[in-house]
């Protein structure tokens, strides 16, 4: 029961309303759920990257690790071709393809398709000679001459986010990339300033937005941030070039794609489909995929036009572009709004029966309806929780469901994901989507836990008390 005297008490019965019904969804989903000690955070995120050859060149946040893909396969039997609707830097996509496994990757923002596409590139390319070409340029270091710049195609949100000497250096290390003879080694090198703009900047990738260095002049909000060592542009290119070249000569007894000596499969292909899945997954043939690793957004308002705005600054994505992306992404943040051609793109048949699921989620239906008294009481943190909310289950289980159409019979489906907590109710993501699945024609075969749950905001500690949120992992299986 929830007692937590500072709420009105109508909050109080709708939450008590709240945790009554995710208490019996829990329950009908109790046998399906364990706790899984394999996980932990650090593989179903980006950290456990960091020494992953390949893996490594660049810093995506939102990731996950290349172990839990390895895992992940190796305990469901999910064979090729693999989708990944929120391919993100490609981790599902090069795993795959490490395992001799064929894989689609669909990626909505141009600077993680990039990624993908740099990547993919060196993989089918003379290795031997890219190395030496990177060692050359390292050597060379011509960026550090005096010559052309290339202007940095600052978005509002991004002026003044580099030391001036860093945003010079920058300029000419883009200018000569551009004007090297050799295509690939270009894009490569355009592609290491892409994975350092961060440690050279004055900024800090923070969820909902750009968090500012007290050094930049831009800070804002009442705490002072310092965000510690600013790198010289100079130091952070060679190192990360460096890296790439060390990688790219491979290594021995190394589970990757760039390893030396040890013996693997033939490379599955990669395809990489650079738009919205909400445009491309309806599209795509029926029952042509044998699998599908995936984790979407989270539904915590975090907001990727805006973390990876020095990227996308980069490869001149320029104001309108920003506002496209983020219209198009999966409903995630505040800032979406409705997208009134979903019918159009899904067709009847799915968009009705996604349409009756989400509409008769019991769990889902009280917390929009206490979420809009939230709203109305002027008790929400921002009024775009509860239209985000709501966009964000009906997408995915017009996704859900349409993932069902394009996936072959036995075939699996996982995600990760996290629930989250608005306005003191916790809302089950896992077992609302698993209900999705189900009457999609999905089997949940498990609900992997991880051992450690998160915490949730000082905010929401503050006025409704800690509560240990579930991270899980969710194994779906299409019946035959």
């Amino acid at each position: 029961m929830i007692v937590t005297p500072a709420l009105p008490l109508r909050h109080i019965e709708m939450l008590n309303s709240i945790k009554a019904a995710d208490d019996a969804l829990t329950e009908r989903f109790r046998e399906k759920m364990r706790v899984n000690a394999d996980l932990d955070r650090s593989l179903v995120s980006f950290q456990a990257n960091k020494a992953e050859v390949g893996h490594r060149w660049c810093k995506y946040r939102e990731g996950f690790s290349a172990e839990l893909i390895r895992y992940i396969i190796e305990q469901t039997g999910l064979t090729g071709p693999v989708l990944d609707p929120f391919a993100g830097s490609g981790t599902t996509l090069f795993v795959a393809a490490e395992l001799g496994l064929d894989a689609v990757g669909i990626e909505l923002l141009p600077c993680s398709a990039e990624i993908i596409r740099v990547r993919h590139e060196v993989l089918h390319a003379d290795k031997c000679k890219l190395a030496q070409s990177i060692r050359d340029a390292t050597e060379k270091r011509t960026w550090l001459n005096p010559g052309v710049e290339s202007a940095f195609s600052h978005l509002q949100i991004t002026t003044g986010a580099f030391p001036a000497e860093n945003e010079r250096l920058l300029g000419r290390y883009l200018y000569d990339a551009a004007h090297t003879n050799d295509s690939l080694l270009s894009r490569l090198l355009r592609f290491a300033a892409l994975s350092i703009l961060e440690e050279i900047s004055f900024t800090r990738k923070d969820g909902q937005y750009l968090r500012w260095d007290q050094r930049s002049g831009r800070c804002l909000g009442k705490k002072v941030f310092d965000k510690g060592r600013i790198y010289d542009f100079d130091e952070a290119v060679l190192r990360k070039l460096n890296q790439i070249a060390l990688d790219i000569e491979g290594h021995e007894n190394e589970p990757s794609l760039f390893g030396g000596a040890v013996e693997r499969p033939a490379l599955g292909a990669i395809d990489v489909k650079v738009g919205s899945c909400l445009d491309i997954v309806p599209r795509l043939e029926p029952e042509s995929m044998s699998g599908l690793i995936t984790s979407p957004p989270y539904c915590n308002r975090y907001d990727y036009t805006r973390t990876y705005a020095l990227e996308l600054a980069m490869l001149n994505v320029g104001e309108d572009g920003i506002r496209q992306l983020r219209q198009s992404m999966l409903s995630c943040t505040v800032e979406n709004k409705d997208k009134n051609d979903l019918a159009q793109k899904f067709g009847p048949e799915t968009f009705a029966a996604a349409s009756s699921a989400y509409d008769n989620q019991s769990v889902l239906s009280l917390i929009i309806e206490y979420l809009n008294v939230c709203k109305a009481d002027s008790t929400i943190n921002n009024p775009g929780i509860v239209r985000m909310v709501k966009n964000y289950f009906f997408e995915l289980a017009l996704l859900i469901f349409a993932s069902a159409r394009i996936l072959k019979p036995g075939a699996c489906f996982v995600m990760v994901n996290d629930n989250v907590r608005y306005e003191g109710a916790h809302i089950p993501v896992d077992l609302i989507l698993s209900d999705f699945a189900e009457q999609a024609g999905f089997e949940v075969e498990s609900i992997w836990v991880l051992p450690k749950g998160k915490g949730n905001s000082s905010q929401q500690m503050g006025r409704h008390g800690r509560q240990e949120i579930r991270k899980c992992v969710y194994v779906w299986r299409k019946v035959k």
